[in-house]
């Protein structure tokens, strides 16, 4: 085989993008890998400068490869992002290098370069996780939630989270604030039902000292505590209308005075508000501003209750149980699947934060490493027993709770049969008799 050919295969073996160029950065060579990469065959490249072709801002302002041919020096690993053929903006690494003939006379340049997206994506979906902190779940409607988090938190817009007490509404604002570019700043939570109304301004706003009789010194508002953060007002539907009307400047342009004060302050702190009332009746009502709502109401997101995503209660009791592990040193591993099936019957009122109340309830009680039905609360075990179950509840796959529970813990780990096993708290081979015997499978 002729020495030429070889180098080609060779060439367009190499996994990664490869061109050559020569002195202008017209392009001389360009391997099947740069081809996939960029969307432009050989034939397109070739002869064409390599700016025309990957069409990115670094190509005019600092580019690797210019920058090589004229300083005779490589790079290495310049994370840049090109334009392909097709529009769609790819993050790629840059290494360049020059090029030499046989008698290492100066020719031109080359360049390796790797697609990064994958790498990239794999990056942002472990930064969501850690933003995400305790929200547990994988039920269909908290998924799309979690998938426009991201861009809720850069947008810098006024959120309003709904939800039913206990469902986690100030743990999506955590995570909104996780997500942000406000993450380095302060994160202030404010609950409006736990403030006496007397109150909620001075909290608000702060004061300064003498503007009431108990005002010994000047105390700073949580407007100013959060100032480059993040303001939850938490139970907002519980504000008095006096103090919407302030808060609503506030929300307009940034301007608050504390009490007692004929100074003007400046906050840019990002407002998110949450309840567990719904806000737009109560502005039928007129018990909340409507330019109020409207203001708060960019983005609304709403958390589904617990009994709507009964999918998602071994997965947070899972959660819970390491949780309480560490807090308590008990060596609990897991939760049968009787006491799970009870569970999972019981419908909740007290969401999330029941479900949490009943783990630790067991941990209390349980003597081993296995949660019983014994360990549960009273209340939970009689009602589920009682068959007190709602009709979002009902079993996905037939009449039989273990058949219900060993499908979800297999759909729970995409299939995978000894992780599954492992969390039943069975052999293999057991689980793998009781998925014949139900006829479950799995791909």
């Amino acid at each position: 085989m002729e020495q030429g050919k070889i180098h080609s295969i060779i060439f367009d073996s190499i996994s990664d993008g490869v061109f050559t160029t020569d002195f202008e950065c017209k392009i001389t060579t360009f391997n099947r890998a740069a081809e996939e990469i960029s969307g432009f065959s050989s034939e397109e490249a070739i002869g064409k400068y390599c700016f025309d072709i990957f069409r990115t801002d670094f190509c005019q302002k600092s580019c690797a490869l210019r920058a090589s041919l004229k300083d005779m020096s490589p790079a290495k690993n310049e994370r840049v992002t090109i334009i392909t053929k097709t529009g769609r903006k790819v993050p790629i690494s840059v290494s360049t290098t020059i090029l030499r003939d046989e008698d290492e006379k100066f020719i031109g340049a080359v360049e390796f370069f790797r697609d990064l997206t994958e790498v990239e994506d794999l990056k942002k979906q472990i930064n969501i996780s850690k933003g995400l902190g305790d929200i547990v779940s994988s039920s269909e409607k908290m998924q799309k939630i979690f998938e426009i988090l991201p861009e809720i938190a850069t947008s810098e817009c006024s959120v309003l989270i709904q939800g039913a007490s206990g469902v986690g509404k100030e743990l999506v604002a955590q995570a909104i604030h996780n997500l942000s570019p406000r993450l380095s700043g302060p994160y202030i939570r404010l609950n409006c039902a736990a403030v006496p109304e007397t109150l909620l301004e001075s909290e608000l706003f702060g004061y300064e000292k003498g503007a009431f009789t108990d005002a010994k010194r000047d105390k700073p508002g949580h407007f100013q505590l959060a100032q480059g953060g993040t303001l939850l007002l938490d139970e907002i539907g519980e504000m008095p209308v006096s103090l919407q009307v302030k808060l609503l400047r506030v929300l307009n342009n940034g301007e608050y005075r504390p009490l007692g004060s004929t100074k003007t302050l400046y906050t840019d702190a990002r407002i998110i508000a949450s309840s567990n009332r719904d806000i737009e009746k109560m502005v039928e009502e007129g018990s909340f501003r409507k330019d109020l709502f409207y203001r708060i109401n960019v983005f609304n997101i709403a958390i589904p209750s617990l009994s709507e995503r009964v999918e998602d209660i071994p997965a947070l009791v899972s959660h819970f149980i390491r949780k309480l592990q560490v807090r308590t040193g008990k060596n609990i591993q897991r939760i049968s699947p009787e006491a799970l099936n009870l569970l999972r019957k019981y419908d909740f009122p007290g969401n999330v934060r029941e479900l949490e109340n009943a783990v630790e309830h067991a941990f209390v009680l349980c003597r081993n490493c296995v949660i019983e039905t014994e360990h549960l609360p009273e209340k939970v075990v009689e009602t589920a027993s009682n068959g007190s179950v709602s009709r979002s509840k009902a079993e996905p796959y037939g009449d039989s709770s273990e058949e219900a529970v060993i499908a979800e813990a297999l759909k729970r780990h995409y299939g995978n049969r000894e992780l599954a096993a492992r969390e039943l708290g069975m052999h293999r081979g057991t689980l793998w008799r009781k998925m014949r015997k139900y006829n479950i499978v799995f791909p």
